[in-house]
């Protein structure tokens, strides 16, 4: 995992290849983000997942002139995307690079003491997917890479690699909920020792020589949760967000709203019981009492917000009362 320093980015960044024209990730329920974030002149608002800035782009014109955004991200490829198509803006958006598992710490460094709104989208960015090079995609080749943050050592590859049958099984159990773990982990150990595993498409076929015909989903490709399994564990996915959850309270200011969207049952069940656990500690009142789910019409629009589920929470405008719930 990155330390915990701040990164800004400034306009000194080292200039990155980038595509010819701008391609910017399609965001998930923004109209609810907006409602639910309710940003208002002179607000400062922290976006930690600002990806090519879809969210961000839509809540800095409610700012006004005095208000600011703090746009977070642990990929420099997509925060310097971000970084052009929030130009308009720029003396409001302060642009940091690194991961919100080190928001606290940031922010501390920042001078920021809270904030009025906290935007967190945990998807994985379409651009990630589209590149083959960045090695998330299971049909277009590319290395086994997976890595948000290119800093950092740890690849998919050295995963499938180095660990044992009964580690792979127990990686794919856990952060893919995959029933079929040990036979895909016991086809990728007998196939690495013939031969290296070293891109996305190798591993995909692997996996789905490894899955019984016609027992799989019918609308899922063989090896997406293999992939998502592989994804978490790299990034460290639950860990980074049990850091954020844990922080969150603390980083609002009283009244403060935060918004997070969530796409598979780990983080979104990890969402859910932190909200619950500030609730009933009187710290945050929830603001979705079921989670919020796209509309049928975004996700013939987007399907990939289709899993998507946002849960909001407010910070309690006023101290626990003596019966434990907002005394506001």
């Amino acid at each position: 995992m990155a330390s915990a320093t701040v990164a800004v980015c400034d306009e000194g960044v080292a200039a990155m290849s980038q595509p010819e024209a701008p391609r910017w990730h399609q965001p998930v329920m923004v109209r609810e983000v907006v409602s639910l974030l309710a940003p208002a002149d002179g607000d400062l608002m922290l976006d930690v997942t600002t990806g090519t800035g879809g969210h961000s782009v839509a809540v800095l014109p409610y700012l006004g002139a005095e208000g600011r955004l703090i746009a977070m991200d642990r990929d420099a490829q997509t925060l310097e995307l971000a970084r052009k198509r929030l130009a308009e803006f720029r003396p409001q958006v302060e642009f940091v690079h690194e991961s919100f598992a080190h928001v606290a710490r940031c922010c501390q460094v920042m001078g920021v003491t809270g904030v009025d709104g906290l935007v967190a989208d945990l998807g994985l960015c379409g651009l990630h997917v589209e590149e083959a090079q960045r090695g998330f995609s299971m049909i277009r080749e590319g290395p086994l890479d997976m890595r948000m943050d290119r800093r950092q050592e740890l690849t998919a590859a050295h995963l499938i690699e180095r660990y044992s049958r009964d580690e792979l099984t127990t990686l794919l159990r856990t952060y893919g909920e995959e029933r079929w773990a040990s036979r895909i982990a016991g086809r990728i150990v007998e196939t690495r020792r013939r031969t290296p595993i070293l891109t996305t498409t190798h591993l995909a076929r692997v996996v789905a020589e490894a899955v019984p015909r016609g027992r799989g989903s019918t609308r899922l490709h063989p090896a997406t949760r293999t992939f998502q399994a592989l994804r978490i564990a790299v990034n460290d996915e639950l860990g980074c967000l049990q850091a954020l959850l844990k922080a969150l309270p603390e980083l609002l200011k009283p009244g403060g709203r935060a918004v997070v969207i969530a796409y598979h049952s780990l983080e979104d069940r990890m969402v859910k019981q932190m909200f619950r656990e500030g609730a009933q500690s009187g710290v945050v009142t929830p603001l979705t009492r079921k989670p919020i789910r796209p509309s049928a019409s975004e996700i013939r629009e987007n399907p990939r917000s289709r899993s998507a589920k946002l849960r909001a929470i407010e910070r309690c405008p006023t101290p626990p009362g003596p019966c434990g719930s907002c005394s506001a």
